[in-house]
C-alpha cells in the first residue's frame, strides 16, 4: 500500500457504489422474461457511453434524460417492446435503487470518526436525494456534489475538482470511493486517494494507473482509514 496523507474526508460515487444500478434487473426480468440481465447491463453501459459522448462534444443534457435515452436505445437494441407503462416502471425503479447491504453500517462508523462525508455523482441532485431517501441514508453526508453546475460528466477534471473545493482540503487528503474502475482511475489521476470497490471481480482497466486500494465491498474503506 502506498504512503498517503491523512484522510480528512471521504467522497463516494453514487451509482454502483452506494446504490445498486443492476438491481433494476429484477424488474426488467419481470417485464421482459429472459432479458432482465441483458437489459440492465446494456442500459448501464449505454448510459455511461452517452455521458462521455456528450461531454466530448459539449452537448450536455442531465443524467436523468441520459438515463431515459439509454433505456430506449437498449430496449430497441434487444428488440423489446418498451411500452409507456414499462418505461415509467423502469425509470421509477431507477429513481429508487436498492443500496448494498453493508453501506449503512459503514457510513455510521465513518460518521463517528469525524470525517467529512460526501457524494460526487453524475446524477442530478433530485436523483441523488431520491436515492438517499429510499436507502434511508439521510443525515450521513455533509455535501452532495453533482455535475449540473459544470454541465460535464466524469472523468473531466472539473468534476473531481468539486471535492477539494467544497471540503476545503488538499485533494490528497480525500479518499474517493467508486465501484466503477474507470472512475477510480480518473480520480487517482486527479490526485485523490482512491478505493475501487470491485464488486464484480473485474480486471483493472488498462490505463496504466492503479487505485490506492482495490477491495470488494464498501467495508474496505477501513484499509485506508483504520478501524
Amino acid at each position: 500500500m502506498k504512503t498517503n496523507a491523512e484522510i480528512k474526508a471521504v467522497i463516494f460515487d453514487a451509482y454502483g457504489t452506494l446504490f445498486d444500478v443492476y438491481s433494476v434487473g429484477a424488474l426488467a426480468e419481470e417485464l421482459f422474461p429472459g432479458h432482465g440481465k441483458a437489459l440492465a447491463n446494456l442500459w448501464r453501459d449505454r448510459q455511461i457511453d452517452y455521458t462521455r459522448i456528450r461531454t466530448l462534444c459539449n452537448q450536455y443534457i442531465d443524467f436523468w434524460e441520459i438515463t431515459k435515452d439509454a433505456l430506449r436505445f437498449s430496449c430497441a437494441a434487444l428488440k423489446l417492446d418498451l411500452t409507456d407503462e414499462k418505461f415509467d416502471k423502469l425509470m421509477q425503479q431507477y429513481a429508487h435503487l436498492a443500496a448494498f447491504s453493508e453501506n449503512l453500517e459503514v457510513l455510521k462508523k465513518l460518521k463517528t470518526k469525524g470525517l467529512g462525508l460526501g457524494i460526487l455523482s453524475n446524477g442530478t441532485r433530485q436523483m441523488i436525494d431520491s436515492a438517499i431517501d429510499s436507502a434511508q441514508m439521510q443525515g450521513y453526508f455533509d455535501h452532495i456534489l453533482t455535475v449540473e453546475a459544470i454541465r460535464k460528466f466524469k472523468t473531466v477534471p472539473e468534476v473531481y475538482q468539486l471535492g477539494p473545493d467544497t471540503f476545503n482540503v488538499d485533494v490528497s487528503e480525500i479518499l474517493f470511493v467508486s465501484s466503477n474502475g474507470w472512475d477510480a482511475c480518473g480520480a487517482t489521476w486527479f490526485g485523490y486517494q482512491t478505493l475501487w470497490v470491485n464488486r464484480a471481480g473485474m480486471p483493472l482497466e488498462e490505463l496504466h494507473v492503479s487505485p490506492t486500494v482495490i477491495g470488494s465491498t464498501l467495508e474496505d474503506v477501513f484499509q485506508l482509514i483504520g478501524n
